[in-house]
Formats: structure tokens, C-alpha cells, sequence
């Protein structure tokens, strides 16, 4: 079982990944994380499926080059979030920027598009990039995302981009995402998801927590957690292949009804329980 050292340690593991990221974009060295190629399962990805490469030339041509260069995803939650005029849409875990940007062009003027990070250095950057794009909706909160820093029902939609299987706290996540969503607002996320069959150790053989992999959902369990904080119309498709048995994925749900304490507990007993304790559904 994880101690909370040892969470607080993945946490600054992520943390210190993610500044250094910033840094080299900033001085142009190029990104490095859970996209554009090296850091994701440390570097055996490929880079085609990662980061800027996921989003068309359309969408790239409405950024500035450091926002895409920036991209460390395995997604493109804007693609799939359907986002309509005058939303409020939160990224969690926003890093340079580029969904919150392009989210805030989707909502328009009577919109307002929220970025959540922990860097600083993400956060100068991301505010930097936005300022290059004349994106004057958006603003961006320094946080976790175990406790995002907005009231209760201020959203429309949730995405987040290849940064839900890095906390070291999902279900805190799953809740307070509920939390902040409006009664039937939705969210619209990429995330790396480990098939059903795959163990917690055999997850931890196929990458580090860092590169996006050992620290994954299976497939059952992003449903389990997200029924049990309150959604429906629940949906985890896998997209391509990132290790054996390990996908990018995008999950879509609807917030219909307050969380269950019941099976929220009995989830977050399971994710911190025994590796065969958490194989079995014990």
C-alpha cells in the first residue's frame, strides 16, 4: 500500500517532469512528457500518436508554435467535448495551454474556458500563449486537481488531457470533477486506460507512473468511478495502442445525480488495497 510519502513524492516526480518540460519548450528545446514522443512510457511510444500530432493543421494554425510544441497529451479532448457558445469549460492539468486556448475560441466571447496546473512554469507558459493567441476568455488557476479551486456548479464541461492517470488520488478526482460540474453538464477526456485483464504490477511493467502508464485505470474501474461519483451515459473507448494491453482513450460522460459515498469508498478501498485485492473487486 502506498504510504503518503510515497504520494507526495509521485506528486513532486510529476511536478518536477512537467517544470522541466515548460523550461525547454521556453527555451527551445522542445517538450517532454506523456506526448511528443520521449517521455511517454519512457520513450517505446510512439510519437505519431502523442502531443501535437493529434491535432489537424486547422487547429495548429490557430496556436502559437509554442503552445503546440507544448503539447504533451495523448488526445484531443476538444475534438470529442463538443462545446457549444457562451460554456464554461475547465482543462484539468492545462500544462502550455492548448486545449484551454482552442476551447476558448469554441465557447466564443459569452464563454469562458478555465486552465488548471500545478507548474508554475506551465503556467507562465500557458498565460504567455494565450496572450500570443489574443484569447482574452481564459483564465488560468494554479492547483491540484485532487481540489479544484472553483465553486459548485460553475461548469458546463470537464476535459483533461492524458493527466487523470498521473494523480495519485482518483477518485478525489472523479468527485470533485463532479462537484464543480452543473446538473447535466458532461465531460470530454483523454487518458492512458489499461485493459480489464492487466494487474497493477503488470501496468507498472509497461511504464513508469511519470510516463503515463503504472499509474492507469483499467477500462472497468474509469467506469466504476465514474458512476459511482454521480455520472451516466458512461463511455471509455480506446483510440490506439500506446503498450501491450495499454491504450489512449476518450471517456464521455453526463453528471445526472450526487456522488455515492458508499461506492466511492469501496473504490478508493480497492485502488489503494493489494494488488490482488484490487485484481479480485474485493
Amino acid at each position: 500500500m502506498a504510504t503518503s510519502t510515497t504520494a507526495d513524492e509521485l506528486r513532486e516526480e510529476v511536478r518536477r517532469r512537467y517544470a522541466e518540460s515548460a523550461r525547454a519548450v521556453t527555451e527551445g528545446n522542445g517538450g517532454c512528457g506523456c506526448g511528443s514522443g520521449s517521455c511517454c512510457a519512457d520513450g517505446e511510444s510512439d510519437a505519431t500518436k502523442f502531443g501535437e500530432a493529434l491535432y489537424d493543421a486547422e487547429q495548429r494554425g490557430e496556436l502559437p508554435d509554442a503552445a503546440t510544441l507544448a503539447s504533451l497529451g495523448c488526445g484531443n479532448p476538444t475534438a470529442v467535448a463538443e462545446l457549444r457558445a457562451g460554456e464554461t469549460v475547465l482543462d484539468l492539468g492545462s500544462g502550455g495551454g492548448i486545449d484551454v486556448i482552442l476551447s476558448a475560441k469554441r465557447v466564443g466571447a459569452s464563454g469562458i474556458a478555465y486552465g488548471l496546473d500545478m507548474t508554475d512554469e506551465m503556467l507562465a507558459l500557458a498565460r504567455q500563449n494565450a496572450a500570443d493567441a489574443g484569447a482574452a476568455n481564459v483564465h488560468f488557476l494554479k492547483g491540484v486537481i485532487e481540489q479544484i479551486p472553483l465553486p459548485a456548479d460553475s461548469v458546463d464541461v470537464v476535459i483533461s488531457n492524458c493527466v487523470i492517470n498521473l494523480s495519485v488520488d482518483k477518485p478525489a478526482v472523479l468527485t470533485e470533477i463532479a462537484r464543480v460540474l452543473n446538473p447535466g453538464g458532461r465531460i470530454g477526456i483523454s487518458d492512458v486506460v489499461a485493459e480489464d485483464h492487466l494487474s497493477p504490477e503488470q501496468r507498472s511493467e509497461r511504464g513508469s507512473y511519470v510516463g503515463c502508464v503504472a499509474g492507469a485505470l483499467s477500462k472497468g474501474e474509469y467506469r466504476e468511478g465514474l458512476e459511482a461519483a454521480g455520472f451516466e451515459q458512461v463511455s471509455v473507448e480506446f483510440t490506439h495502442q500506446v503498450a501491450d494491453g495499454m491504450h489512449g482513450a476518450i471517456v464521455k460522460a453526463v453528471k445526472t445525480h450526487e456522488p455515492e459515498r458508499k461506492a466511492l469508498r469501496s473504490f478508493w478501498s480497492r485502488l489503494r488495497g493489494t494488488p490482488e485485492e484490487r485484481k479480485m473487486g474485493s
